[in-house]
């Protein structure tokens, strides 16, 4: 096994880059989730199929199945969301459900519960299989998010991977999902139109589609703590393990043909695995994320044509630091260029990427094209003798 920190010479745009990129970071601000917390820590069909979602002809990705009474709404907004804000930089982990206002212990008073939240309730799950798909279009507030949560053995529990959505936020803003399992369901958690919520240490498993999805302008969001397992039941090239917006040809069912500018939203401290596309996909369209402290293990992708790594990224202005992969079919990270002007301006530092197994091309790196995305020699690559990246690495932007 070889380990690898290949150290490059600096260019211009590339470190111009990795800068505007680092001042976003610093300027972010907290998240703050009611509740003892702790240090973040791993936990342990529609009409069409809207083409492939990986390399090449990435037309499609996973939006084609399902309603999404939001997203589709003529009236939905062209651009972001409003409320605004910088992408959280941090959070305070949260270890049990705050006291409760609602207790619910069966499908129908869970429904009843979703459609008369006002902000400052907390719902909690008793244990047992809540069968069915529910949707809450509530909002709550910065002081006053509303909360459903409950332990791993309250599962949501979706039917069959060709169903819908078992989970669906549906233009709500300022929820906290928290704790409980997810389960079945052609997707498990989809937002439209969502802000400031929290989705933290579930269980997403066994689902026909992707396991999470944040889309149609939901920004400012949360994913944290959770584990993923068990997706692409239906149709294994629409098996991500987190989703982040959505293929431009389906900008005209979901957003007027406007780009789906799900910006600004927090990936941390996931653990990713059993999924049979991308660990994470980050489409065309979605601005200024952080991608930061993740787990994946890519040894179940399918790699027919549509998906051969553990993170690509179509969007634009992205960090992508500190995340840990294993078992991928070629390359560890990628970029896509699939619209003028998208999948450019993200920064990969401090990753390790396990690449032994992979194809005998594959990359820790690699950019198709360059653009100005920065690979940083803080990366490290082992189990290959193939360089780091596609391009020359630069020495960390934050070196003195």
């Amino acid at each position: 096994m070889t380990t690898q920190r290949r150290h490059g010479p600096r260019r211009a745009a590339a470190l111009t880059a990795a800068l505007s990129t680092l001042i976003l970071a610093a300027a972010v601000g907290i998240v703050l989730l009611g509740g003892p917390s702790q240090e973040p820590a791993p936990t342990g069909g529609g009409p069409s199929d809207g083409g492939t979602a990986g390399v090449g002809s990435d037309d499609g990705g996973s939006d084609d199945g399902g309603s999404a009474p939001g997203a589709t709404d003529p009236d939905a907004p062209d651009g972001p969301a409003p409320g605004g804000g910088p992408v959280p930089g941090s959070v305070e982990r949260t270890t049990q459900c705050p006291e409760a206002t609602t207790d619910v212990e069966d499908s129908g008073t869970l429904r009843t519960a979703l459609e008369s939240a006002r902000p400052g309730d907390v719902i909690r799950l008793a244990p047992g299989v809540y069968e069915g798909e529910f949707t809450a279009r509530a909002a709550g507030t910065q002081d006053a998010p509303i909360t459903l949560c409950g332990d791993r053995d309250a599962v949501l529990d979706g039917g069959e991977p060709d169903g819908g959505y078992t989970l669906h936020l549906d233009g709500a803003s300022h929820w906290h999902l928290l704790g409980f399992s997810v389960t079945g369901g052609q997707k498990g958690v989809m937002l439209d139109g969502t802000e400031h919520s929290v989705i933290e240490g579930l269980a997403v498993s066994d689902v026909g589609d992707e396991a999470i999805h944040l889309r149609t302008h939901s920004s400012h969001n949360v994913v944290v703590g959770n584990h993923v397992s068990g997706t692409g039941l239906r149709k294994p090239k629409f098996g991500e393990g987190i989703y982040v917006g959505s293929a431009e040809s389906n900008w005209e069912d979901l957003t007027d043909g406007a780009p789906d500018t799900s910006d600004e939203n927090l990936i941390e401290d996931n653990r990713i695995e059993g999924v049979t596309a991308e660990a994470v996909d980050i489409k065309e369209g979605t601005t200024g994320g952080i991608l930061r402290n993740n787990t994946f293990d890519g040894s179940a992708i399918d790699g027919d044509d549509h998906a051969d790594s553990w993170v690509d990224v179509k969007g634009n202005d992205w960090v992508i630091e500190g995340n840990t992969g294993t078992g991928s079919p070629a390359d560890g990270f990628q970029t896509h260029e699939i619209l003028d002007g998208w999948g450019t301006g993200n920064v990969f530092r401090h990753n390790t990427a396990d690449m032994t197994g992979t194809a005998d091309d594959g990359r820790g790196f690699a950019l198709t094209p360059e653009l100005e995305n920065v690979v940083e020699c803080s990366n490290e690559v082992s189990g290959t003798d193939q360089e780091l990246a596609t391009t020359d690495c630069v020495q960390d932007a934050d070196a003195p």
